[in-house]
């Protein structure tokens, strides 16, 4: 007996081709094989951008639509992501697009997606977009990615949005290594601090924890279901402070991008420093600041389109699959805890894969197709 795959490539190929009838029941599920895209993929940082590259390399069809807003737009530099290690997130976007338009059977436009219908028992969808200058398209595809995002939900203290990015992050990992063995601070509700000491403990050693008022007995006990037992014992061996007093504003005192920086260098330390002041009290100085404040989707389309959350992110299995048949979730977006750039690769990938290898199946086995070639 011949492989399935072949078969149904066989098939798929022959059916486009030829408009030969297809099996009983099929014509009313013509839009499954005639749409304009194998994939649409909503959202163009490096999660959409990875999948768009692996359908490219494999010959699917799919169209990127970007709507140029990213969670790491503030940041100075993206990191930890060989060969891109030190370059800004703009270069790397646009590095990634001239390369993946090499592939002819994939696009990639601006806009944003503004609806997304299911159709035909989620065998397509129909996606509506609108660009910057307010014209609208329709575009239909087999599957959906969704590689939107997340935003971050800073609280309105004066000066904390304004130097976000630049010497205030959230990821240890993309900017912790440009501000080590710097006196650090750290801002949120005490019982998601903790554990954010233990992720920079290897770079920084003068840690406060600035808690904000949220240093209370309620916040302790979760902390310690959170992270460990007796959590104020692990902050007391490392030494590190907690100030609960209400942050007022945050001022910047020196900016630390050097204009003098080797570009072709992925890291190079960078010395800012801010003064955090309160309701009560002197100031405190820190060269850089970890904030661990919640976060939201950036796009209601999940939500919209039903699909199920947990903590705020679209619940997704190993392959990428949301709760709703035919659409994918990839990068922050989703319910992987892993959030940063080769995390983000890593699921656009993943749900390309199987994407192109499954996509077709599902119609096959729907009209018992392979049935015909058993032995």
């Amino acid at each position: 007996m011949l492989p399935k795959t072949t078969i149904l490539f066989t098939l798929h190929l022959f059916w486009l081709a030829t408009g030969v009838p297809r099996p009983p029941g099929e014509e009313q599920d013509t839009n499954a094989f005639v749409t304009d895209f194998d994939a649409l993929i909503v959202g163009g940082g490096p999660a959409g951008l990875a999948a768009l590259s692996a359908l490219g390399r494999v010959r699917r069809t799919a169209l990127l639509i970007d709507s140029g807003e990213y969670r790491n737009s503030p940041t100075r530099r993206i990191h930890d992501v060989a060969g891109f290690d030190g370059v800004t997130a703009a270069y790397f976007r646009w590095s990634a697009r001239q390369q993946i338009l090499h592939y002819k059977t994939v696009d990639a436009v601006n806009g944003t997606v503004t609806s997304i219908r299911s159709k035909a028992n989620n065998t397509y969808f129909i996606a509506t977009t609108e660009t910057a200058k307010g014209s609208t398209s329709t575009y239909t595809a087999r599957k959906i990615i969704i590689a939107t995002g997340l935003r971050d939900l800073l609280p309105p203290t004066p000066g904390l949005q304004e130097n976000f990015g630049k010497g205030i992050y959230w990821c240890p990992w993309c900017d912790g290594h440009e501000h080590a063995d710097q006196p650090l601070g750290i801002l949120g509700p005490y019982d998601k601090t903790v554990e954010a000491v233990a992720e920079v403990a290897h770079l920084n050693s003068d840690i406060i924890i600035f808690a904000n008022g949220t240093d209370t007995y309620e916040n302790r006990v979760r902390a310690d279901a959170a992270f460990a037992e007796n959590s104020s014992a692990y902050l007391d061996k490392r030494r590190v402070k907690v100030d609960n007093r209400t942050v007022t504003r945050i001022t910047r005192l020196r900016d630390g991008e050097d204009p003098n920086r080797d570009p072709s260098l992925p890291t190079a330390p960078e010395y800012d420093l801010f003064s955090v002041e309160f309701d009560t009290g002197s100031p405190a100085e820190r060269g850089v600041l970890l904030t661990t404040f919640a976060y939201e989707q950036r796009s209601s389309i999940g939500e919209r389109l039903g699909l199920e959350t947990r903590n705020g992110k679209l619940v997704v299995d190993e392959d990428m699959r949301t709760s709703v048949p035919g659409v994918y979730a990839v990068g922050d977006a989703n319910s992987d805890i892993r959030t940063n750039v080769l995390h983000a690769l890593h699921s656009g990938k993943s749900a390309a894969v199987h994407l192109h290898s499954k996509s077709d199946l599902r119609v096959m086995f729907r009209h018992n197709i392979l049935k015909q070639f058993e032995d």
